[in-house]
């Protein structure tokens, strides 16, 4: 198979599954329904994406269970990044709830939060950024992102932008649940259409809060 043809509910059910089995031995008992459903469409799909969004990668679909006390060794999602700049970027993921896509940015160096909040502050990028956040929310996207409980040292509390400036890290997504789409190739420009939505936000940090 070299053509995307639809995520197939045998991915949703995979994880509906694996979240009740999350052991070594359901896993290799059920690796190719996991290569063949879940990892093999969303390669194709994030290949055909790649033009307009930028080259992506699929996510190990390993725990790192060194520091946690839940020790299941598999995620129950799999997620997967389109870069635009490190950090920056497009997101996809599939689950037993079903699709999830989102955009922003997730890594926040101590010169990226200040280069973020000088621009947040500004008047011009800073209601750029507003006006972005509130389409999109305006649209079903949830925004989210790490976030300080107060507004950052050197802004006053009532700063038109003080939720924003709150930001560690800033990003919009909207669940999808298994729409009748997902199992065919429209699956493809009904991805692409919601990031689309998010590019206004992925290029307003990629401009503004990387290097």
């Amino acid at each position: 198979m070299d053509t995307f043809a639809g995520i197939p509910p045998e991915a949703f059910r995979f994880y509906e599954e694996l979240e009740d089995n999350n052991n070594r031995e359901w896993w290799r008992e059920h690796k190719s329904t996991y290569d063949s459903a879940v990892r093999e469409p969303l390669e194709l799909l994030l290949a055909g994406l790649e033009p307009e969004f930028g080259p992506a990668k699929l996510f190990r679909p390993y725990r790192d269970v060194r520091f946690s006390q839940d020790k299941s060794p598999y995620k129950t999602a799999q997620g997967a990044f389109a870069t635009r700049q490190e950090g920056v970027g497009f997101y996809l993921q599939v689950s037993a709830d079903g699709l999830l896509v989102g955009g922003g940015y997730h890594s926040h160096t101590p010169a990226q939060l200040a280069r973020f909040r000088a621009a947040a502050d500004a008047s011009a990028s800073g209601a750029g950024l507003q006006d972005i956040v509130d389409s999109l929310a305006g649209a079903g996207f949830a925004i989210e992102g790490e976030k300080l409980k107060t507004v950052p040292r050197g802004f006053g509390k009532d700063h038109p932008r003080a939720e924003l400036l709150k930001h560690k890290s800033l990003s919009a997504g909207v669940e999808l649940g298994q729409p009748g789409w997902a199992s065919t190739a429209a699956a493809s420009e009904e991805i692409a259409r919601r990031w689309r939505e998010l590019r206004p936000l992925v290029e307003w940090v990629g401009r503004y809060a990387t290097p």
